[in-house]
């Protein structure tokens, strides 16, 4: 297809705007899928995405849409809104010339609005990028379409006209952004002339094929590449054949050919692990063209160690993740082990809801029964002889009498919110050891709050607060910024008096008698009543801080007797009674597979 016939672009949002549906109402106007198949949420293929109503893969798909006279092909990406799943907008950005910008009429910007913006505004900058602003759910009586316009007008500072207005619901308006797409957006811009030789495509995401390896999602952006070429992977150095290249429609649809401009993918028949890297590029290897610049590694926030509930489990879960890791490619894992848990992995996350994702598609798509240990953030420790050295495990955390100074990472916020909460946040921020920065008002009666915390504190169950203090109405994205002195200790919770390492956590001193009553009361809640009486304590500062006793269960172990002598039960009541003494000295307690995932989850009982 001619190169001005193409025009490829993302659809970025705070999350629930409404991307995944005004996708669905795209989809059905270009008739790319039919309609007896049809279903919300069409791109969102993962179980879990449809179970929650949120966008966790960004998915691209072709469509084919005639306007004029002329056939456009349009190459959607779809992406996430949530703030943990920024580093798949980032990466679906460089791979197309423009992006949708989606305001929910009825919320207006929000804070991970600003983020994507700032994102594809540093995209566009170098390449001439354009952003559409469209407004969306205006058939919603909750609709202020004025106020959310004035709002988007100071944003980008563009005139009342170039903002669309369209209903993913109703489909009313997305006819016509469709062709606006086709005018704004600016068609493909290659390097290199066309020629049998000339191939430059930039991996913007793969996936694993049991039967056909490494499947890699390609932008082409010079020459051309059709099947039983041979490749060359620029960073790995690795060469393959290509045994299929195609589009998404949304499923993949086998093409003899992809050229410049297009979107498509690769299958490579590689199965070996860490050879396709997302923003690699592939060529020819007769003709081997520059690298394209590539993508930052995502930076991991917090860590969390995984371990198999059976120790035999250790070899699938090694498979499993690996195999994760080439369908999400912004989550580490290293090997390590635990005197009391055994061989497992540390695992870094991009956020808290990023690792409950993985966890739970370790469990389904690979049916294991996992250990978690309670997410944690890097600390820098300052031993007592003078060794810094960083700490990503509670459990690794030194003793205080080791310590001389803590120092953890911060974050910059930013917090948009109506001005009627700002009291509320004030004190949220109060609690959560954070400092106010510089506020401006918002438009419509909304402030913008900038804001430094712990990021320690940010992972403290603060998004779940911020909305509830704000009745849903408050936003936040963040970024990472410098690290800072804490006053912080390990907090250890025992069962039967021995340390579960997946319970252990780093807290503020100031908190730890408040943590270690509500995780003991919490556990004592959550474990099942054992054989025999036992206790669960919280330990700190080098003492116990909180107890709890979990009494066992009783049996009569006379009641099959009827007659005869007392002593006869009063014997086996005595043998019983020996019998639990023992089993409390050498018994173990083994704690569910649920339990550790309750535990790990703010709020849950």
């Amino acid at each position: 297809m001619d190169l001005k016939n193409i025009k490829n672009f993302s659809i970025i949002a705070h999350i629930d705007h409404g991307k995944s549906t005004l996708a669905d109402r795209m989809l059905e106007i270009t008739h790319t899928v039919p309609e007896r198949l049809m279903r919300d949420q069409v791109l969102d293929s993962m179980e879990l995405e449809r179970e929650r109503g949120i966008t966790i893969k960004m998915q691209p798909v072709r469509m084919e849409y005639v306007f004029g006279v002329e056939k456009y092909a349009l190459n959607l990406i779809d992406t996430p809104g949530h703030v943990d799943f920024s580093y798949e907008v980032s990466r679906a950005l460089k791979a197309v010339e423009g992006s949708i910008l989606l305001i929910d009429s009825t919320q207006g910007v929000q804070a991970q609005t600003l983020t994507t913006l700032a994102m594809a505004r540093g995209e566009g900058q170098e390449t001439g990028k354009k952003i559409i602003p469209v407004i969306t759910k205006i058939d919603s009586p909750l609709a202020r379409i004025s106020e959310v316009k004035e709002e988007v007008i100071k944003l980008l500072n563009c005139r009342p006209e170039e903002i669309l207005e369209v209903s993913g619901r109703t489909g009313e308006g997305v006819e016509n952004l469709l062709q606006e797409i086709i005018k704004r957006v600016p068609a493909p811009v290659v390097t290199y002339l066309s020629g049998d030789n000339i191939l430059r495509a930039l991996i913007f995401d793969f996936k694993y094929s049991n039967h056909r390896g490494v499947i890699v999602f390609v932008r082409v952006l010079d020459g051309k590449v059709k099947k039983g070429d041979n490749l060359t992977f620029a960073v790995s150095n690795e060469k393959f054949a290509a045994l299929e290249v195609g589009t998404f429609s949304p499923e993949e649809t086998v093409r003899e050919s992809l050229t410049s401009g297009e979107i498509g993918y690769i299958v490579t028949g590689i199965k070996k692990p860490g050879i396709a890297s997302v923003g690699d590029t592939i060529t020819k290897s007769a003709n081997p063209l520059p690298a394209l610049p590539g993508y930052m590694q995502p930076m991991p926030v917090v860590w969390a160690s995984v371990f198999p509930e059976n120790a035999d489990d250790f070899a699938i879960l090694k498979l499993s993740l690996g195999k994760l890791k080439l369908s999400d490619s912004s989550f580490s894992y290293e090997e390590e082990s635990s005197g009391s848990l055994g061989r497992g992995f540390r695992c870094g996350f991009l956020g808290m809801l990023h690792l409950e994702i993985i966890t739970e598609r370790l469990k389904r798509e690979f049916n294991l029964s996992l250990v978690i240990t309670t997410p944690s953030i890097i600390y820098e420790v300052i031993n007592n002889n003078n060794k810094r050295e960083k700490i990503y495990s509670p459990y690794f955390f030194p003793d205080d009498g080791n310590i001389q100074k803590v120092f953890e990472p911060w974050v910059k916020a930013k917090i948009i919110t109506p001005v009627e909460y700002l009291g509320n946040i004030m004190q949220l921020m109060f609690d959560h050891e954070g400092e106010v920065g510089e506020t401006e008002n918002f438009g419509d009666n909304r402030s913008s709050l900038s804001v430094r915390m712990p990021l320690r504190e940010l992972m403290r169950n603060f998004f779940d607060e911020l909305k509830s203090t704000t009745s849903g109405y408050g936003s936040i994205s963040y970024e990472m910024a410098e690290m800072r002195e804490a006053e912080v200790t390990r907090l250890d919770i025992l069962v039967a008096d021995e340390v579960v390492p997946a319970f252990s956590k780093v807290i503020s001193k100031k908190r730890v008698e408040t943590e270690a009553e509500e995780s003991v009361l919490k556990l004592e809640g959550l474990l099942p009543r054992q054989m025999f009486t036992l206790k669960i304590q919280g330990k700190a500062l080098g003492r116990i801080i909180s107890s709890r006793t979990l009494s066992g269960m009783k049996k009569d172990v006379t009641a099959h007797m009827y007659g005869g002598d007392i002593t006869r039960k009063m014997k086996l009541r005595e043998k019983q009674k020996k019998g639990k003494k023992k089993m409390k000295e050498r018994g173990r307690v083994n704690i569910p597979q649920d339990v550790f995932l309750k535990m790990m989850r703010s709020g849950e009982k």
